[in-house]
């Protein structure tokens, strides 16, 4: 696994590299010092686990993920014990308090292993993961499990589970970056996942009303209807 450590702090960052040596199967790939350093050396360095502190100057871990375009597995590293209910609602792999014991480490290391092993078991994009940060609330969401984006403004709400949190980016940022044979643009306030459409019928408009499995009623453009009716072969 690749690693990339990610505190303010010079001690705590050699801390963890003195209780990562006993874990042959970590390399360290770098270290970053404050959360615009985090993103920078994230996109640069394709990490596979990073290990982040919570409260850095500049910017907290949580807001650092939310700049990411996909994030990486995250063992949260911090002094504060009363962060570990919301490092464990965004499905951290783990919530490690400084300071750190070597057991503690070896069991966090282990939960990703076996995380990653089921990963590359399953379908590729099921490895992709999008963080979202709504107020005081966050999530590690799988793209194959949001149903619906829907633009909002400057922000897009995501649908998934129950759920359905703002993020600050718009709907063409994330077009870009899913993938067009699952996630289809509906409209210029829609991407649906064509995985959840449980109904297609015309509408008078010329276009089409999609039902998802939750009853969500989506409509798909006359401009865009002949594209999504080639792409699911209706």
């Amino acid at each position: 696994m690749r690693a990339l450590l990610i505190d303010d702090e010079r001690l705590a960052r050699a801390e963890l590299r003195r209780l990562l040596a006993a874990h042959p199967d970590v390399e360290i790939v770098g270290e970053a010092v404050n959360a615009a350093d985090g993103v920078q050396q994230i996109n640069a360095l394709k990490p596979d686990l990073i290990f982040l502190d919570v409260q850095m100057p500049g910017g907290s871990g949580f807001d650092m993920l939310e700049a990411l375009e996909e994030a990486p597995e995250v063992i949260f590293t911090t002094a504060f014990d009363h962060y570990a209910l919301q490092a464990f609602e965004v499905n951290a792999l783990d919530y490690l308090q400084k300071p750190i014991q070597a057991a503690r480490m070896a069991s966090a290391l282990q939960r990703c292993a076996a995380r990653r092993l089921h990963i590359a078991s399953a379908m590729p994009s099921a490895a992709r993961k999008l963080f979202i940060k709504d107020g005081e609330r966050c999530w590690f969401v799988a793209v194959q499990d949001i149903r619906l984006f829907e633009s909002d403004g400057n922000y897009t709400r995501v649908y998934f589970d129950d759920q359905q949190p703002l993020m600050l980016r718009s709907l063409n940022q994330l077009e870009e970056k899913l993938d067009p044979q699952r996630f289809f643009r509906a409209s210029r306030r829609h991407i649906v996942n064509l995985d959840f459409i449980e109904q297609a019928e015309p509408n008078d408009a010329g276009g089409l009303d999609l039902t998802l499995r939750d009853q969500l009623a989506v409509e798909v453009s006359r401009r865009r209807a002949p594209q999504f009716k080639a792409l699911t072969m209706l």
